[in-house]
Parts: C-alpha cells; sequence; structure tokens
C-alpha cells in the first residue's frame, strides 16, 4: 500500500461514511484536503470494527491489532495496513497529540462492552474521545490562527461533542439495534422512556420530549464551539462553518419532524446542503488566493 493509495483509501471512506463533512473539506485549501480525509477515514476504520453486525467475538482481536499497528507506527515501524499509512504520515506531519489517539481508541474499546450511560457526565466521559478528541486532532490540520493554539482547543472539542450528539440524536434506533443506548438512563427515567421504546417505530410523546431536551444540550455544545471558527487561520473557517451549518441542519430536521427519528433517516435536503456549500465557496476561494500570496511572499 503506497502512501498516494492509502489517502486515496481514506478520501473513499470520508466519501462514503461522512457525507456532510465530505462536502464541507472542498472548501478547505486542496493541500490540507488529504490530511482531514486520513483523521477520519482512521476514525471510521475503527468505528467499523466496533460497530460491525458481522463480527462478534472477533472485533476485540481485530480492535487489539489495529491498536498494535497504531502504537508501533506511532514509534516509527512501517504500518502494514491500509488507512494507517495515511493517517499516521498526518499525525507525524503535524505534530498530533498520541494523548489524544489514546483516547479515541479507548472509546472505541468502550463501545465493545459499554452499552449504556448512567448519568449525561458519564456520556461525556465517552465522547471525550470518540468526539472531542476528533476534534483536537483535526485542530493542527485546520491550523489555529497564530497565538490561538490554546483558545482554539475547547471550541474544537465542543464542535465534536456537538456533531456527536446530533448523530446519537439521528441514530437511536440504529444504536438500539446494536445493543446501545446512549442517552443517558437518568434522563430516559425523567421523562418516563424506556429503552425498548428506542427500537419502536414511531416516537412516543415521552420520547419526543427527552428528544427534545437532548436537543437543546447539542444546541448548548454547538454555541460553546461558535466562537472558535474565527480562531483558525481565514482559509479554513468556510469548511468549519459549513460543515457547522450542516450538522446543524440535521438537528434542525429532527426538529422540524417533531423528533420522529424512528420510522425514517432524518438528512438534510440535497438543494439546503447545495445553498451551504455555495455560500461559503466564495470566501473559501478568495482566503486561499490570499493566504497562496502570502507563503509565496514569505523569505
Amino acid at each position: 500500500m503506497t502512501l498516494t493509495a492509502s489517502y486515496e483509501r481514506c478520501r473513499r471512506l470520508h466519501a462514503r461514511y461522512g457525507r456532510s463533512y465530505y462536502l464541507a473539506t472542498r472548501l478547505l485549501p486542496q493541500w490540507k484536503r488529504r490530511h482531514v480525509h486520513a483523521l477520519y477515514g482512521f476514525a471510521r476504520y475503527a468505528d467499523e470494527i466496533v460497530d460491525s453486525f458481522t463480527m462478534t467475538a472477533d472485533r476485540s482481536r481485530a480492535l487489539d491489532t489495529l491498536t498494535a499497528r497504531v502504537e508501533a507506527g506511532l514509534a516509527g515501524a512501517k504500518p502494514d495496513d491500509p488507512v494507517l499509512p495515511a493517517f499516521l504520515h498526518t499525525v507525524h506531519s503535524f505534530g498530533i497529540g498520541h494523548d489524544d489517539i489514546g483516547a479515541f481508541l479507548a472509546s472505541m474499546r468502550a463501545d465493545l462492552s459499554v452499552t449504556r450511560y448512567a448519568t449525561y457526565d458519564d456520556l461525556l466521559g465517552y465522547m471525550a474521545g470518540s468526539a472531542a478528541a476528533i476534534g483536537t486532532m483535526m485542530l493542527p490540520v485546520l491550523e489555529p490562527a497564530p497565538g490561538c493554539e490554546e483558545a482554539a482547543r475547547e471550541p474544537a472539542r465542543q464542535l465534536g461533542l456537538a456533531f456527536q450528539l446530533t448523530n446519537f440524536l439521528r441514530d437511536i434506533g440504529e444504536d438500539f439495534a446494536r445493543g446501545r443506548v446512549y442517552l443517558p438512563l437518568e434522563d430516559l427515567d425523567k421523562f418516563g422512556v424506556r429503552a425498548e421504546d428506542l427500537g419502536a417505530h414511531r416516537c412516543r410523546t415521552t420520547l419526543r420530549d427527552l428528544l427534545a431536551f437532548e436537543a437543546g444540550r447539542a444546541r448548548d455544545h454547538y454555541r460553546a464551539a461558535a466562537g472558535g471558527i474565527s480562531l483558525l487561520v481565514a482559509s479554513s473557517r468556510p469548511c468549519v462553518r459549513a460543515a457547522f451549518c450542516l450538522y446543524g441542519g440535521i438537528l434542525d430536521e429532527i426538529e422540524r419532524c417533531d423528533f420522529e427519528v424512528l420510522a425514517d433517516r432524518v438528512r438534510v435536503p440535497r438543494r439546503r446542503k447545495a445553498a451551504v456549500f455555495a455560500r461559503h465557496l466564495l470566501a473559501s476561494a478568495e482566503a486561499s488566493r490570499a493566504e497562496r500570496r502570502v507563503r509565496v511572499e514569505l523569505p
């Protein structure tokens, strides 16, 4: 597996499984895109191991193998894997923190055995690795503006949390089919929702009330993340603004259909996606041109 082929494998994973974010990455300068694809591709690769319907006891062994290959690659070994060459090249190129990688893999391992979370704090502990760590891994590629490196870290975490909580609300039926309930059990009790209700064909009123409550939490994370966009270099802002709008659009659609997420998968209409992309396309082109002029003029 050549490095070029590995980056292409990651791009295809991103294009297939992360369509909203993949569309947003087209607003990045071309040289940044493949690194975002590499990070997403790695995350999806690991996620497919723990979410597989076809693997059973072998999932733990497969995750052990992936973890060992990642650790060996971080130590300098040449990876024997279709995704890891691109991922490790991006990690080394941008100095991405190994602690974030470890936290992510630990959350993936939790998915093999943990199927319920008692409180929202417990869920946040899981999401710190599965979502917030992805946000901070992306940050060096997206480039904080000079002097904003530390200030940009928490908004990046918050955006990861917002995205993942949005996905949890959209996918509660699919997750229940895998035996998992990500919404906190104390919240289910508060609203009179049984875990079995998440596997029904239609939402009861109590479940709609619960989802509205959790959507409010997701909105809080989006608000906490919003200020971080201006802390990035100009060429990355259109991409993140578009991703912000597209994932926020999923939440809008969930609310628009009165939280009926069990009958059909909620999607942002293609027309709205195209409008979001077009709205940020000019700013992306202008920022990229300005960045290239500055880089050329540097001694």
